[in-house]
């Protein structure tokens, strides 16, 4: 059988059997679905290799994890592990493969390497870790990229991501809401994201009338446990703790236990991201909720979407507060 038998039996073009064989987003799923399944009724099997080097494409999308600023960091953590779940599903649902890069930049051509050594048609970014600059130059001139991180005006990078400075405010309103005045941050305000938050908690929290201290650390469980230990040792607990993430709150929360200090009542932790485990933790992890699943879709649509010559452009994503047991008995 060929592609025009299956044309001619869905009642639709040859160029539509094809795109929809290899999952092209200008083929709406039903459609997609329906082709598929007379191909599949009828035994024909595209040959992806072949077409693939007669297109020019590779079928697959570059999933990076860069870490300038916490080398440290892996993709064990679980806010790494969501999102790269639901790309991965996402992208294999729509016919392409996935190349998972976790990378330590050694030099300000890292990126350029990546888009130019033909293994992929498009790349997500998830995090602008210290490396803005060296991923606005290449978004300038490759079009099929996506980045999880923030959005500054007139940049040339597709965002996707929560707004951060709202993020950050919303954690030190409720701080402020249940009576707390000594805040502390914890994480480091290097990376574009952590900044913002913080930038949000100490402008709400100063207006407030309270008082902000910061305890910067790196991401690693081992090393933000060990610092929070050291600021419980050096002096006063503060009554309210901002985390950079959730990953960083459940550390500061085993700090805080090893040293029997109680939560929430003589100090209230918040953390940022909303992952699976911050309900389980002790207590509960009072958190800031962002939106990973729709973000995740948003990053396909924005990569795939490129690589058909379509406009799709970032999308700034509203953060939620999870009020658990961290911050309320």
């Amino acid at each position: 059988m060929k592609q025009s038998d299956i044309a001619r039996l869905a009642n639709v073009s040859v160029t539509t059997v094809s795109r929809a064989l290899a999952g092209h987003p200008t083929v709406n799923r039903e459609t997609q679905a329906r082709i598929r399944a007379i191909a599949s009724e009828h035994g024909f099997r595209p040959n992806q290799l072949a077409r693939n080097l007669r297109l020019g494409q590779t079928r697959a999308i570059g999933i990076v994890l860069p870490l300038g600023h916490e080398r440290g960091q892996h993709l064990s953590d679980p806010f790494f592990l969501t999102m790269l779940g639901l790309l991965a599903d996402t992208l294999t649902e729509r016919d392409y493969d996935i190349l998972l890069s976790r990378i330590i930049p050694d030099g300000e051509a890292w990126l350029d390497r990546l888009v130019d050594g033909g293994r992929v048609d498009g790349l997500i970014l998830i995090g602008q870790s210290d490396q803005y600059a060296a991923i606005e130059a290449v978004a300038r001139r490759f079009r099929p990229m996506a980045v999880w991180g923030v959005a500054r005006p007139g940049q040339a990078q597709a965002t996707v991501g929560s707004d951060n400075v709202l993020g950050g405010r919303m954690a030190a309103d409720h701080l402020l809401s249940i009576g707390r005045r000594n805040l502390l941050f914890v994480g480091n305000p290097r990376p574009p994201e952590y900044a913002d938050r913080l930038a949000g908690f100490t402008a709400a929290a100063e207006a407030g009338g309270a008082t902000v201290s910061i305890l910067p650390i790196a991401m690693t469980p081992e090393e933000a446990h060990a610092a929070m230990l050291g600021r419980l040792a050096a002096g006063p607990v503060p009554d309210g703790i901002f985390c950079a993430s959730d990953v960083t709150a459940m550390n500061v929360l085993r700090a805080l236990a090893d040293r029997g200090v109680a939560v929430p009542g003589d100090t209230a932790v918040i953390g940022y991201d909303d992952v699976a485990i911050a309900a389980q933790t002790s207590p509960p992890l009072t958190t800031i909720a962002q939106d990973i699943a729709g973000g995740a879709a948003r990053l396909v649509e924005i990569v795939l979407g490129r690589i058909a010559g379509e406009a799709v452009d970032g999308l700034v994503l509203p953060p939620r507060l999870v009020v658990r047991g961290s911050t309320a008995d």
